[in-house]
């Protein structure tokens, strides 16, 4: 797979582009300050009552009602939470959007699973930091990046893959790692992930572990510095290292250990588990648990 970086991407493609961006949390913030500071005419669009507005505020920006913002824009980054996308398409950005616009996304779930169909008359594109907006601004101002997905549903202009790479270069990621992919790839590589390893079963193993040595009779601090606080230094290493190379910079007692502890709490129980998880993933079950909860009110994630 082919590492794409600045140099493979046209910065004009975006300085003299009208970019609206739809959502102001966490990756919509990001998004639009470094867009922002990389030259683009930024936008951003709000529906009525949303929180972030004042935020945006701070941040120099001028809210707008979604359909404003995305009225000639030529390029619009649908940034709102992902089970809101199917109605602000077809309520706000539809019947706006200019002929040869580019819609674009950071996670490939709207369309993969086809709660947006796009005009045709459409650049539909996909331009995914790999990781939190707070880390995608952060990483921008320290003049590095994060590695970022590029895939392309729609390429009506012909120009749709040079646009998301230009996109995803303004964020900070040309200075790291531009990868091309597709929006099931990413999609559903993503939501395994969350369930299956960063979000979901870790947080868990790690919880498991602190009430593990605390039902034993262990102090909580020295549970939480054993269980929690070394995982930033784990984390570390594998981000710089590898797997191997984390291996090689730990000490032999530590090494021994995950020798014969790894496999115990991983075992082909947890293997077989994630090959489920995987299998639900691309039946769409996620999704439409994650769309009913939504029209509930959010009552599974209120309580969680």
């Amino acid at each position: 797979m082919r590492i794409l970086t600045d140099a493979d991407a046209d910065p004009a493609l975006l300085t003299d582009k009208r970019v609206a961006v739809v959502g102001y949390g966490s990756q919509g913030r990001a998004h639009a300050l470094n867009l922002r500071d990389s030259g683009a005419d930024v936008v951003v669009g709000l529906r009525p009552g949303a929180q972030s507005g004042d935020r945006a505020r701070a941040d120099g920006f001028r809210p707008t009602p979604v359909a404003d913002a995305a009225a000639g824009a030529d390029i619009v980054a649908l940034l709102a939470p992902d089970e809101t996308h199917g109605a602000i398409y077809r309520d706000e950005l539809a019947s706006v959007l200019e002929p040869g616009a580019t819609l674009l996304f950071a996670h490939g779930l709207a369309i993969h699973y086809r709660l947006i169909e796009p005009r045709p008359d459409l650049d539909v594109v996909m331009a995914a930091p790999k990781g939190p907006g707070r880390a995608v601004r952060s990483e921008y101002e320290a003049r590095r990046g994060l590695p970022a997905l590029i895939a392309v549903a729609q390429d009506t202009s012909g120009h749709a893959r040079a646009t998301a790479l230009s996109y995803a270069c303004a964020l900070g990621a040309g200075r790291a790692a531009v990868l091309e992919t597709s929006f099931a790839e990413e999609c559903e590589a993503d939501l395994f992930n969350e369930q299956a390893v960063l979000w979901g079963a870790v947080p868990e193993l790690i919880t498991a572990g602190y009430d593990t040595l605390v039902h034993a009779g262990f102090s909580p601090e020295i549970a939480y510095l054993e269980c929690v606080t070394e995982v930033k230094l784990l984390a570390d290493l594998l981000y710089a290292k590898g797997i191997a190379g984390m291996r090689e910079a730990i000490s032999n007692t530590a090494e021994f250990g995950a020798l014969l502890g790894g496999r115990r709490m991983v075992g082909e129980d947890a293997r077989a588990e994630m090959r489920r998880v995987l299998a639900e993933v691309k039946e769409g079950a996620p999704v439409r648990a994650l769309l009913a909860d939504a029209a509930a009110g959010y009552p599974r994630l209120r309580a969680s």
